[in-house]
């Protein structure tokens, strides 16, 4: 499981100089190699949110040896005041949701009731962050129930509504089956796709409440992802790259099943415009697991901003 959470930094830091381009427009000029400047007017190997707010919780979970929901939440207030968890001491390209969530913690110091639950909390703001909690609950031995219930928690603490806890989980089942079953990756999807509707379908009437229970009917969201032989098969235009949870699940899944290689995949990710730093972070993040560390192209990694800092962290959620 050793540095696994790598993927993610690298896909963020990709996508980070296109960063809310048109796809008309990164088609114009596509991704190719790691590269800076852009959006932001960083250096090439700047990261964004994803990975800040990825590291913290990281960090976390690797200190305590525990999910401890007010430590997170500690640390997201760090990241959000402070600096901590960035490349150059500021934190920059705040989401909406993920800002209204720690400003009310701040206000309330209640770690579980500061993520949004309306339907229109449903950005991407949790689902990018969401690895270590995954490789958590895996190497924890955590039952399938424990584990989403886990997942679930760590999601609400910015983004509370079911269709972005489930996103969470069903990216915990995607991450699962790419570790324990054998084959290519586009099988390994669709066995981790499979287990989580399973999963939802049989627990749909565990919690009571429209926003608290496992409801079918926000599984249905994500119906396309069904079939991923399927889904693999529709053009690009017919995926979209926004910041809304299910189109970034979408999008994630929809390269790792037409791609081949991590690069391959990452440029895919990027190069669909748009919210191009979230879906190159949740597409790294399961496409590092897959393919590991040392498929990550060297020239990309030599540039990532606070490297040794990183591997720090990362050897320390490999513990």
């Amino acid at each position: 499981m050793a540095r696994r959470s790598d993927g993610v930094v690298v896909g963020d830091a990709l996508g980070c100089p296109v960063q809310f381009r048109t796809r008309q427009e990164v088609k114009a000029d596509p991704v190719k190699k790691m590269i800076g400047y852009g959006t932001f007017n960083l250096p090439a190997g700047s990261w964004t949110d994803d990975s800040s707010l990825t590291l913290a919780l990281l960090s976390s979970i690797g200190d305590r040896k525990s999910v401890d929901t007010t430590d997170i939440m500690n640390r997201f207030v760090e990241w959000l005041d402070d600096g901590e968890y960035t490349p150059f001491g500021m934190s920059f390209d705040i989401g909406r949701g993920t800002m209204i969530a720690i400003e009310k913690y701040k206000r309330t110091h209640d770690a579980v009731t500061c993520g949004g639950t309306s339907e229109h909390d449903n950005g991407n703001g949790s689902l990018m962050r969401i690895l270590p909690a995954c490789i958590y609950g895996y190497v924890s031995g955590l039952s399938g129930e424990e584990a989403v219930d886990l997942i679930h928690r760590v999601s609400a603490l910015t983004h509370g509504h079911m269709r972005s806890k489930m996103a969470c989980g069903i990216y915990y089942f995607c991450m699962k089956s790419i570790l324990d079953v054998e084959g290519p990756l586009k099988e390994r999807l669709q066995r981790g796709v499979t287990a989580a509707f399973d999963f939802y379908e049989k627990n749909s009437d565990k919690y009571g409440g429209a926003t608290e229970k496992y409801g079918n009917d926000e599984l249905a969201y994500y119906d396309r992802i069904r079939d991923i032989e399927a889904f693999s098969e529709l053009p690009e235009k017919d995926i979209k790259s926004s910041g809304y949870v299910v189109d970034s699940l979408e999008a994630a899944i929809w390269c790792l099943a037409t791609t081949g290689s991590f690069e391959e995949c990452e440029l895919k990710a990027v190069n669909l415009g748009e919210d191009t730093d979230t879906i190159g972070a949740i597409a790294g993040g399961l496409a590092g697991i897959f393919y590991g560390y040392d498929a990550i192209p060297s020239d990309w990694l030599e540039v990532i901003q606070r490297r040794e800092w990183i591997e720090e962290r990362c050897d320390v959620e490999a513990k």
